[in-house]
């Protein structure tokens, strides 16, 4: 029986010269080529500023210290959104305060944000899940009109666009990752982007100690060691030389998912807009089958994976409500295998074994 591994990556003989590069010119610490890549981040992205830390849930916490949000503060999240958006902002000191997703897809529903908004509100942190813009042309004017801070969740967005403007760039702050189920991946990493030069700074302070300047250090302000490593970014900047590659690759698993299975009644894709230029890291379905359908599937040699849950059932997150969108996708949802280095030949695999199971 064929395994079928529900995401695949991969790190190839390029890598394996940057990396064996990098020791031979002892670039091991944080150095030129964490600096060339930030660089090469910056041009993509048209960023002046971007800053490399160890995840992409540490360039989260660290958005959210240097604006200032702390104990006695709210943060606005995602209840749909993975964990680590939510442990940011508690970590911070702050309280998390839940959002329903759209009844559509699993993004924030923005419409649901200011009945949420309170005295104590600092921020609201859009979680671009799946490469699916949060419309941020509704959200940062009601940001404006409640003097909150924005800091947006682009950790599964890497080159999706919204209305031609990158994701992640189009508030305070963005954050990205570069982990193992990422498009561009260096196994563990991340990193912040933003327009601020103050920001920046307070940005690279705090990812060594409160300390601007290696050369010159003076303890300015409170930090930690969330530097990032010259043999990492050497990974990296392979890695991300590949991205519009990648981008065609898994866009392309996605819409053949879509051809595949579009005569089926029982299974649909949660809806993405590929032609705006949001990209489909993974392949995301619906179907009211959802257990049955994977657990057939897991039979078959093929992994199962579902969505993170709804953050409303993390009870150290101490949120109360009715989350009936949220709920939905808890049942429904799942991701069929993909990623950057699946081969095209596991749709058409996947796909007939669907096709079984809806007409057995």
């Amino acid at each position: 029986m064929t395994h079928i591994n529900w995401w695949q990556t991969s790190l190839n003989d390029t890598e394996i010269h940057a990396v064996a590069g990098a020791i031979r010119d002892k670039r091991i610490g944080m150095g030129p080529l964490t600096e060339a890549l930030e660089g090469d981040i910056c041009k993509a992205l048209n960023v002046p500023h971007a800053v490399m830390c160890p995840s992409g849930s540490i360039a989260l916490f660290m958005a959210l210290m240097v604006h200032g949000i702390g104990p006695g503060d709210e943060v606005i999240v995602p209840n749909r959104t993975f964990i680590a958006t939510a442990h940011a902002a508690r970590l911070a000191g702050a309280r998390v305060v839940l959002v329903d997703c759209n009844a559509h897809n699993t993004n924030l529903d923005v419409d649901r944000i200011e009945e949420k908004i309170t005295a104590r509100t600092r921020a609201i942190m859009p979680v671009h899940l799946n490469g699916r813009a949060v419309p941020m042309d509704h959200l940062m004017p009601l940001a404006r009109h409640h003097n909150l801070i924005v800091i947006e969740d682009a950790c599964q967005a890497v080159f999706s666009q919204y209305k031609g403007k990158m994701l992640g760039t189009l508030s305070h702050a963005g954050c990205f990752s570069l982990g193992l189920a990422k498009l561009v991946t260096t196994g563990l990493g991340g990193f912040t982007v933003c327009h601020d030069r103050k920001i920046y700074e307070k940005l690279v302070r705090f990812r060594n100690h409160g300390v601007l300047d290696p050369n010159q250090p003076e303890y300015q302000s409170l930090g930690f060691n969330f530097k990032f490593s010259d043999i990492t970014a050497a990974i990296g900047r392979v890695q991300w030389a590949l991205g519009s590659q990648r981008v065609q690759h898994v866009t392309r698993i996605h819409q053949s998912y879509v051809t595949a299975l579009s005569g089926i009644d029982g299974i649909h894709p949660i809806p993405i807009d590929i032609q705006g230029g949001e990209v489909p890291l993974y392949a995301e379905f619906i179907s009211p089958h959802r257990d049955l359908l994977v657990n057939y599937l897991q039979d078959q040699g093929i992994t199962k994976h579902l969505l993170p849950p709804g953050l409303h059932q993390s009870s150290h997150l101490e949120n109360s409500g009715i989350f009936p969108h949220s709920d939905r996708f808890d049942r429904e949802a799942f991701i069929l295998p993909c990623g950057p280095s699946q081969p095209l030949e596991t749709v058409s695999i996947v796909a007939d074994r669907i096709k079984t199971f809806f007409q057995g």
